[in-house]
């Protein structure tokens, strides 16, 4: 079943604003509170907060060879974009692994990688990352148009294939 997720850098939401928002969100239900927090989020990374180290070519390149390097091994990709602090794909596990294993594989090799290529230690990826099954195929259709739009919304590029570090760049096919 594919499941579109989100993870995102360490410093791309600065901690008194989630602090601030826990707050306002505790008066919502949990259901109402979960969405709203989600909202939130996506446009508060859409704004670039943090040093946006994804912008770095030798880094986004990193993370994307990450994310193809196990396709159709642990996983079926199915679409993915790398925004400057924050990445985005669909993917449909396979076999025994599950979406928290090969997040968490993502995620340790690049932060590694990309640390020492920036020849800086601590924290480069954000502890948590959102994730959500597909429900339905227009699900599917709602979410992989996100995923390929995320550039031009955020104003990086005007068509969804011109962004360089996305399954939808017209220099892959």
């Amino acid at each position: 079943m594919p499941q579109s997720f989100t993870f995102r850098l360490a410093d791309s939401l600065p901690k008194v604003v989630l602090d601030q928002w826990r707050e306002e969100l505790a008066r919502l239900s949990e259901e109402a509170a979960t969405l709203d927090r989600r909202i939130r989020i996506e446009h508060a990374l859409d704004r670039g907060h943090g040093e946006a180290l994804l912008s770095d070519d030798r880094i986004a390149e990193l993370v994307e060879q990450a994310l193809l390097h196990f396709d159709g091994e642990r996983y079926r990709l199915l679409s993915w974009t790398i925004m400057p602090n924050h990445v985005h794909a669909v993917a449909s596990p396979l076999s025994t692994w599950t979406l928290d294993k090969i997040v968490h594989s993502w995620k340790s090799f690049t932060a590694t990688k990309a640390n020492a290529l920036l020849g800086r230690t601590g924290a480069f990826w954000a502890r948590e990352y959102f994730d959500r099954a597909i429900r339905d195929d227009e699900h599917y259709a709602n979410v992989m148009s996100y995923v390929a739009m995320n550039p031009v919304k955020a104003g990086l590029c005007s068509r969804e294939e011109d962004w360089r570090y996305s399954s939808a760049w017209s220099g892959r096919r």
